[in-house]
């Protein structure tokens, strides 16, 4: 080969890369743009989940607000069914049973659920022990009397339960 044919070479293939570059560069434009899309797209996703989340964390905390307000009324509507009651005033007390159910379905429908502590061991993040007990009948920690009931919204405590709880004699 000689100079000549050397630089028609060397020509052809500078033209041929300046043809392929173009092409390279707007494949690598395109595939730049794809990626920027797809990360976009994905935190957009990721925004609208953390939205959507928080909206109902919001929700969930003004409805325990409210929920924890209701418990006391509950608590008394409760006592007063336990009250010894002369016959003639048979009639509240049915009333009093009626809005004492009513209460208790809207605790319900809104996730609040009862917390079971007689029987169970003690664990403060659910328990209040108000009285510890010597006792030979019970195991240690283990709630023998429940004082106030506690209740959870979902995984959330709203109200611990106060208990009485047996020690070791």
């Amino acid at each position: 080969m000689n100079d000549e044919e050397l630089q028609e070479s060397a020509a052809e293939g500078a033209a041929a890369a300046a043809t392929t570059d173009p092409v390279q560069a707007v494949q690598q434009e395109r595939d730049a743009l794809r990626d920027r899309l797809l990360r976009t797209a994905a935190e957009f996703d990721n925004f609208r989940k953390r939205v959507d989340r928080e909206r109902r964390e919001l929700s969930e905390f003004a409805a325990s607000d409210i929920l924890s307000e209701i418990l006391p009324i509950v608590d008394n509507f409760e006592r007063a069914l336990q009250a010894p009651a002369p016959a003639e005033t048979e009639s509240f007390r049915t009333g009093i049973e009626m809005i004492h159910r009513q209460m208790l379905e809207l605790l319900r429908k809104r996730g609040v659920k009862r917390i079971e502590a007689l029987g169970a061991d003690f664990d403060p993040n659910f328990h209040q022990a108000v009285i510890h007990e010597a006792s030979a009948d019970h195991r240690d920690g283990e709630v023998i009397a429940e004082l106030q009931p506690g209740y959870m919204l979902g995984d959330r405590l709203l109200r611990p339960a106060m208990v009485k709880v047996a020690k070791s004699s």
